[in-house]
């Protein structure tokens, strides 16, 4: 047998790496995340070799997505439930999106502070990624990591998203369960909501639901039900629920809880959960090739020396930008 080819430098010990991470190394977990979050195109090669070395090893967690508009009180509604769902022996592990600056590419990444019970508990690991230029309210990779935290032993997968809206479904399609917070608003907060995103929820939570809010909060979620059964729903085999909590107060968490589980166990039942899943792997895989197919266009020299000139004239109006992207696409395309 022929000796194996040596690793490019700098580039990690893919098998070494894996069996780490399998065996409980969070250090390990976070090298594995920041390899896979790395555009270095021989960090990109091991990535792919180490998520096909992990593949086993993932796809029994709970995988829930969540999703609100700034202050509504995500971050203290995960640690709380992050903190509840240690209580009954599972391990949590907390994938946040922070908002990047499209001037600096810049983030807060303040997560770990905002959850800071969770953060020091064992059974519990938060990764805080920038948003950076990606559209839907997740970070380019969070796929890749949500396995990575899989193959290391967590057994329930929280993705919290930057805000709300239509540009923020992105995560429903990497989770089993979307759950959608909500303040208490009455119907001005429907208002606020885009159609989509509620025809995504499987679980509406108002949040906040105390003190002189918690009448308020008990009409919104009156309210919002009632608009719901005037939505298409998202699964034939499971009725939207609408909840009131309050994460401070620790009101509602386990309630909301045991929806999560009603929600896997009738999906698991009926078949749902693992097509669901299918498609959302054939949605990935094209996903990447339109990644890959804009990223190896900008790239050949050619399309690079027309660019500018294309960019301008679409810009200043001389060219319809259909025309220019098609020519750019010609040059891309006729190269030997």
């Amino acid at each position: 047998m022929p000796p194996p080819e040596p690793r490019p430098q700098g580039a990690p010990d893919v098998e070494a790496l894996a069996a780490a991470l399998t065996g409980g190394d969070r250090r390990a977990l976070a090298r594995a995340i920041t390899l896979i979050e790395s555009s270095r195109r021989d960090h990109r090669g091991a990535a792919g070799q180490l998520l096909e070395r992990l593949m086993p090893q993932t796809g029994q967690s709970i995988r829930l997505g969540i999703s609100g508009a700034p202050g509504v009180g995500k971050s203290t509604f995960i640690e709380a439930l992050g903190n509840h769902v240690i209580d009954q022996g599972h391990r949590v592990a907390v994938l946040t999106v922070d908002p990047s600056s499209a001037i600096s590419g810049g983030s807060i990444l303040g997560d770990k502070t905002r959850m800071e019970t969770l953060s020091r508990r064992r059974e519990a690991y938060i990764r805080p990624s920038p948003a950076g230029r990606v559209l839907g309210g997740v970070a380019r990779r969070t796929r890749e990591a949500l396995l990575l935290c899989e193959a290391a032993g967590f057994d329930v997968i929280i993705v919290e998203t930057v805000g709300v809206g239509q540009s923020e479904t992105r995560v429903a399609e990497m989770t089993d369960m979307f759950v959608l917070l909500l303040q208490p608003g009455g119907g001005d907060e429907l208002q606020g909501i885009k159609r989509g995103i509620m025809e995504l929820a499987d679980l509406v939570l108002i949040n906040k639901a105390d003190g002189e809010l918690e009448n308020l909060a008990g009409r919104s979620a009156a309210e919002i039900s009632h608009a719901l059964r005037l939505l298409h729903p998202r699964s034939a085999h499971w009725q939207v629920e609408v909840r009131t909590c309050s994460s401070i107060g620790g009101v509602g968490i386990a309630d909301a809880w045991d929806v999560v589980l009603r929600h896997q166990k009738a999906l698991g039942a009926s078949g749902e959960l693992d097509n669901r899943r299918a498609q959302q792997a054939r949605g990935w895989m094209w996903a990447e090739v339109q990644d890959s197919l804009i990223a190896d266009l900008l790239a050949d020299p050619r399309v690079r020396e027309h660019l500018p000139e294309l960019e301008a004239a679409a810009a200043e109006g001389r060219l319809p930008a259909a025309t220019a992207a098609e020519r750019l696409l010609d040059i891309y395309l006729k190269r030997q």
